[in-house]
Protein backbone atom coordinates (compact mmCIF):
# COMPACT_ATOMS: atom_id res chain seq x y z
CA UNK A 1 0.00 0.00 0.00
CA UNK A 2 1.32 3.46 -0.90
CA UNK A 3 2.41 5.84 1.81
CA UNK A 4 0.34 8.84 2.87
CA UNK A 5 3.10 11.28 2.01
CA UNK A 6 6.33 11.45 0.02
CA UNK A 7 8.89 14.06 1.13
CA UNK A 8 11.48 14.99 -1.50
CA UNK A 9 14.74 16.69 -0.53
CA UNK A 10 17.07 17.74 -3.39
CA UNK A 11 20.70 17.86 -2.30
CA UNK A 12 23.91 19.02 -3.94
CA UNK A 13 27.10 18.87 -1.87
CA UNK A 14 25.06 18.92 1.33
CA UNK A 15 27.16 16.51 3.41
CA UNK A 16 27.68 19.12 6.15
CA UNK A 17 24.01 19.56 7.03
CA UNK A 18 22.08 16.75 5.35
CA UNK A 19 22.57 14.35 8.24
CA UNK A 20 20.77 16.67 10.62
CA UNK A 21 18.04 17.32 8.07
CA UNK A 22 17.37 13.62 7.46
CA UNK A 23 17.31 12.90 11.19
CA UNK A 24 14.97 15.80 11.90
CA UNK A 25 12.52 14.80 9.16
CA UNK A 26 12.51 11.11 10.12
CA UNK A 27 12.12 11.96 13.79
CA UNK A 28 9.15 14.17 13.01
CA UNK A 29 7.57 11.54 10.78
CA UNK A 30 7.94 8.97 13.53
CA UNK A 31 6.58 11.18 16.31
CA UNK A 32 3.61 12.25 14.17
CA UNK A 33 2.62 8.71 13.24
CA UNK A 34 2.62 9.59 9.54
CA UNK A 35 3.10 6.82 7.00
CA UNK A 36 5.66 8.67 4.90
CA UNK A 37 8.71 8.07 2.76
CA UNK A 38 11.71 10.35 2.48
CA UNK A 39 13.33 10.67 -0.93
CA UNK A 40 16.76 12.30 -1.03
CA UNK A 41 17.92 13.19 -4.53
CA UNK A 42 21.70 13.56 -4.76
CA UNK A 43 22.11 15.94 -7.69
CA UNK A 44 25.57 14.83 -8.81
CA UNK A 45 27.33 15.82 -5.60
CA UNK A 46 31.13 15.65 -5.46
CA UNK A 47 31.10 14.93 -1.72
CA UNK A 48 29.56 12.07 0.29
CA UNK A 49 26.03 13.47 0.38
CA UNK A 50 24.43 10.08 -0.42
CA UNK A 51 26.40 8.25 2.27
CA UNK A 52 25.47 10.90 4.83
CA UNK A 53 21.77 10.39 4.05
CA UNK A 54 22.05 6.60 4.47
CA UNK A 55 24.06 6.91 7.67
CA UNK A 56 21.63 9.36 9.25
CA UNK A 57 18.66 7.12 8.41
CA UNK A 58 20.35 4.11 10.03
CA UNK A 59 19.27 5.46 13.41
CA UNK A 60 15.64 5.05 12.32
CA UNK A 61 15.27 1.35 11.42
CA UNK A 62 11.58 1.67 10.54
CA UNK A 63 12.10 4.67 8.26
CA UNK A 64 11.35 4.49 4.55
CA UNK A 65 14.25 6.13 2.76
CA UNK A 66 15.09 6.30 -0.92
CA UNK A 67 18.34 7.86 -2.07
CA UNK A 68 18.52 8.65 -5.77
CA UNK A 69 21.91 9.62 -7.15
CA UNK A 70 22.99 10.50 -10.66
CA UNK A 71 25.86 12.31 -12.38
CA UNK A 72 26.64 14.95 -13.43
CA UNK A 73 24.93 17.77 -11.55
CA UNK A 74 21.74 18.74 -13.40
CA UNK A 75 20.21 21.42 -11.20
CA UNK A 76 17.68 21.65 -8.41
CA UNK A 77 14.68 21.64 -10.75
CA UNK A 78 15.80 18.40 -12.36
CA UNK A 79 16.41 16.89 -8.91
CA UNK A 80 12.95 17.83 -7.64
CA UNK A 81 11.27 16.43 -10.75
CA UNK A 82 13.27 13.23 -10.38
CA UNK A 83 12.18 12.89 -6.75
CA UNK A 84 8.53 13.62 -7.51
CA UNK A 85 8.50 11.03 -10.28
CA UNK A 86 9.78 8.47 -7.76
CA UNK A 87 7.15 9.41 -5.16
CA UNK A 88 4.68 6.65 -4.36
CA UNK A 89 2.23 8.70 -2.27
CA UNK A 90 -0.72 10.65 -3.60
CA UNK A 91 0.59 13.79 -1.86
CA UNK A 92 4.22 14.83 -2.20
CA UNK A 93 6.09 17.65 -0.50
CA UNK A 94 9.46 19.01 -1.49
CA UNK A 95 11.66 20.79 1.02
CA UNK A 96 15.03 22.48 0.73
CA UNK A 97 17.85 20.58 2.40
CA UNK A 98 18.51 23.42 4.86
CA UNK A 99 14.99 23.18 6.34
CA UNK A 100 14.73 26.96 6.29
CA UNK A 101 11.00 26.26 6.54
CA UNK A 102 10.72 23.82 9.46
CA UNK A 103 9.33 20.42 8.52
CA UNK A 104 6.72 20.95 11.24
CA UNK A 105 5.04 23.44 8.89
CA UNK A 106 4.22 20.74 6.34
CA UNK A 107 0.64 20.25 7.51
CA UNK A 108 -0.19 23.79 6.38
CA UNK A 109 0.51 22.61 2.83
CA UNK A 110 -0.41 18.94 2.95
CA UNK A 111 -3.78 19.12 4.73
CA UNK A 112 -5.52 21.36 2.12
CA UNK A 113 -4.52 18.87 -0.59
CA UNK A 114 -5.65 15.86 1.40
CA UNK A 115 -9.01 17.52 2.01
CA UNK A 116 -9.47 18.17 -1.71
CA UNK A 117 -9.41 21.95 -1.34
CA UNK A 118 -6.28 22.54 -3.48
CA UNK A 119 -4.03 20.68 -5.91
CA UNK A 120 -0.78 22.58 -5.37
CA UNK A 121 0.19 24.50 -2.24
CA UNK A 122 3.38 26.43 -1.59
CA UNK A 123 4.97 28.23 1.28
CA UNK A 124 5.31 31.99 1.25
CA UNK A 125 7.65 34.27 3.16
CA UNK A 126 5.93 37.40 1.89
CA UNK A 127 2.31 36.97 2.95
CA UNK A 128 3.08 37.24 6.67
CA UNK A 129 6.57 38.52 7.31
CA UNK A 130 6.06 38.24 11.06
CA UNK A 131 6.64 34.50 10.59
CA UNK A 132 10.22 35.12 9.47
CA UNK A 133 12.56 34.37 12.36
CA UNK A 134 16.02 35.07 10.95
CA UNK A 135 15.94 37.50 8.03
CA UNK A 136 18.25 37.45 5.04
CA UNK A 137 20.86 40.22 4.82
CA UNK A 138 19.15 43.47 3.77
CA UNK A 139 20.65 43.56 0.28
CA UNK A 140 19.60 39.98 -0.49
CA UNK A 141 16.12 40.54 0.92
CA UNK A 142 15.59 43.64 -1.21
CA UNK A 143 16.92 41.78 -4.25
CA UNK A 144 14.38 39.06 -3.60
CA UNK A 145 11.55 41.60 -3.60
CA UNK A 146 12.70 42.99 -6.94
CA UNK A 147 12.96 39.49 -8.36
CA UNK A 148 9.43 38.65 -7.21
CA UNK A 149 8.17 41.75 -9.05
CA UNK A 150 10.02 40.65 -12.20
CA UNK A 151 8.52 37.16 -11.87
CA UNK A 152 4.98 38.47 -11.49
CA UNK A 153 5.40 40.81 -14.45
CA UNK A 154 6.93 38.27 -16.82
CA UNK A 155 4.97 35.18 -15.80
CA UNK A 156 1.55 36.73 -15.21
CA UNK A 157 1.28 34.79 -11.95
CA UNK A 158 -0.28 36.77 -9.10
CA UNK A 159 1.80 35.25 -6.29
CA UNK A 160 4.17 37.26 -4.13
CA UNK A 161 6.68 34.49 -3.35
CA UNK A 162 7.21 31.72 -5.88
CA UNK A 163 10.72 30.82 -4.72
CA UNK A 164 10.22 29.44 -1.21
CA UNK A 165 11.60 25.90 -1.20
CA UNK A 166 8.55 24.30 0.38
CA UNK A 167 5.81 23.07 -1.96
CA UNK A 168 3.24 20.27 -1.99
CA UNK A 169 1.42 18.53 -4.83
CA UNK A 170 -1.50 16.25 -5.51
CA UNK A 171 0.47 13.79 -7.60
CA UNK A 172 -2.63 12.34 -9.21
CA UNK A 173 -2.98 15.69 -11.00
CA UNK A 174 0.60 16.98 -11.08
CA UNK A 175 2.54 13.88 -12.16
CA UNK A 176 1.63 14.16 -15.86
CA UNK A 177 2.78 17.76 -15.92
CA UNK A 178 6.33 16.82 -14.91
CA UNK A 179 7.00 15.47 -18.39
CA UNK A 180 6.56 18.87 -20.04
CA UNK A 181 8.81 20.79 -17.63
CA UNK A 182 12.04 22.12 -19.14
CA UNK A 183 13.68 24.30 -16.49
CA UNK A 184 16.39 22.45 -14.58
CA UNK A 185 17.76 25.24 -12.43
CA UNK A 186 16.74 28.44 -10.68
CA UNK A 187 13.46 29.13 -12.46
CA UNK A 188 11.91 25.71 -11.97
CA UNK A 189 9.65 26.93 -9.13
CA UNK A 190 8.02 29.43 -11.46
CA UNK A 191 7.62 26.83 -14.18
CA UNK A 192 5.96 24.42 -11.74
CA UNK A 193 3.40 27.04 -10.76
CA UNK A 194 3.00 28.40 -14.28
CA UNK A 195 2.26 24.98 -15.77
CA UNK A 196 -0.05 24.02 -12.90
CA UNK A 197 -1.95 27.28 -13.34
CA UNK A 198 -2.02 26.79 -17.12
CA UNK A 199 -3.74 23.44 -16.59
CA UNK A 200 -6.18 25.03 -14.15
CA UNK A 201 -5.04 23.24 -11.07
CA UNK A 202 -6.09 24.92 -7.85
CA UNK A 203 -3.11 26.74 -6.32
CA UNK A 204 -2.72 28.27 -2.87
CA UNK A 205 0.09 30.43 -1.51
CA UNK A 206 0.29 29.83 2.23
CA UNK A 207 2.32 31.77 4.81
CA UNK A 208 4.89 29.62 6.61
CA UNK A 209 7.59 30.08 9.21
CA UNK A 210 11.00 30.64 7.66
CA UNK A 211 14.55 31.34 8.76
CA UNK A 212 17.53 32.36 6.69
CA UNK A 213 20.18 29.64 6.92
CA UNK A 214 23.84 30.35 6.19
CA UNK A 215 25.35 28.57 3.22
CA UNK A 216 22.86 29.52 0.49
CA UNK A 217 24.09 28.73 -3.02
CA UNK A 218 21.96 31.55 -4.50
CA UNK A 219 23.80 34.48 -6.08
CA UNK A 220 21.61 37.58 -6.47
CA UNK A 221 23.39 38.89 -9.60
CA UNK A 222 24.02 35.55 -11.34
CA UNK A 223 20.63 34.08 -10.56
CA UNK A 224 18.72 37.25 -11.45
CA UNK A 225 20.16 37.01 -14.95
CA UNK A 226 19.41 33.30 -15.06
CA UNK A 227 15.85 33.83 -13.82
CA UNK A 228 15.09 36.41 -16.52
CA UNK A 229 16.45 34.04 -19.17
CA UNK A 230 14.38 31.16 -17.82
CA UNK A 231 11.25 33.30 -17.56
CA UNK A 232 11.69 34.11 -21.24
CA UNK A 233 12.00 30.40 -21.93
CA UNK A 234 8.77 29.70 -20.03
CA UNK A 235 6.97 32.33 -22.10
CA UNK A 236 8.33 30.83 -25.33
CA UNK A 237 7.32 27.34 -24.22
CA UNK A 238 3.78 28.51 -23.50
CA UNK A 239 3.51 30.33 -26.82
CA UNK A 240 4.76 27.27 -28.72
CA UNK A 241 2.35 24.90 -26.94
CA UNK A 242 5.13 23.00 -25.17
CA UNK A 243 3.09 22.73 -21.97
CA UNK A 244 0.14 20.94 -23.53
CA UNK A 245 -0.54 17.32 -22.52
CA UNK A 246 -1.50 15.10 -25.45
CA UNK A 247 -3.73 12.84 -23.35
CA UNK A 248 -5.96 15.74 -22.27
Amino acid sequence: MAEELSIVVPAYNESQRLGGTVARILEYIGSSGIDAELIVVDDGSTDDTSDVAHNAAAAFPDAKLKVIRYEPNRGKGYAVRCGLKAASARVALFSDADLSTPIEEMHKLVDPIRSGQYDVTFGSRALDRSLIGTHQPWRREQGGKVMNLVIRTMSGLPFVDTQCGFKAFDMEKFRLLLDVMTIDRFGFDVEFLFVANHHRLRLAEIPVRWNDVAGSKVSVVRDTRRMISELMQIRRNAKQGAYEISSE
